[in-house]
């Protein structure tokens, strides 16, 4: 299947984003006024398939050199565990304001082998913090 992630928030199916997270245990409480929120104050990523209907979703915070923070990651049904979410999240890694940063993280409870697969590693004894960290501090 062909697939491809905008940028562009105008393309973004904003009812469905706010189902898929609001079903999740970290959005459940989260209002719609809230989910427009998010997405006016994040840089958002849509992926898409050849027909132009919205499949996943992910959101990022940074400030381009030391932080990112990326949050939201969700695929829609019924296009979970074909590797989309791996996909988004390695584009969102390959980003210039990203591969740059010092520190890359997130936060799960469910999804630890996911994203150490995709370089992450928990942060000390948290059971939801994980991050890239690109800088040695002694």
């Amino acid at each position: 299947m062909e697939f491809h992630i905008l940028k562009d928030k105008e393309k973004l199916d904003i009812p469905r984003i706010h189902k898929e997270v609001t079903s999740t245990y970290w959005g459940k409480e989260r209002t719609w006024d809230e989910t427009l929120m998010t997405i006016e104050k994040s840089i958002c990523f849509g992926m898409f398939n050849k027909n132009g209907e919205q499949v996943a979703y992910a959101r990022m915070m940074t400030d381009g050199l030391v932080f990112s923070y990326i949050m939201d990651v969700v695929v829609f049904d019924p296009n979970k565990g074909k590797g989309l979410g791996k996909k988004l999240v390695q584009y969102i890694l390959d980003q210039p304001d990203v591969k740059k940063v010092n520190t890359v993280a997130l936060k799960t409870l469910d999804a630890h082998s996911f994203y150490e697969n995709l370089g992450f590693k928990k942060v000390g004894d948290s059971k939801m913090w994980m991050s890239i960290e690109r800088v040695k501090y002694d």
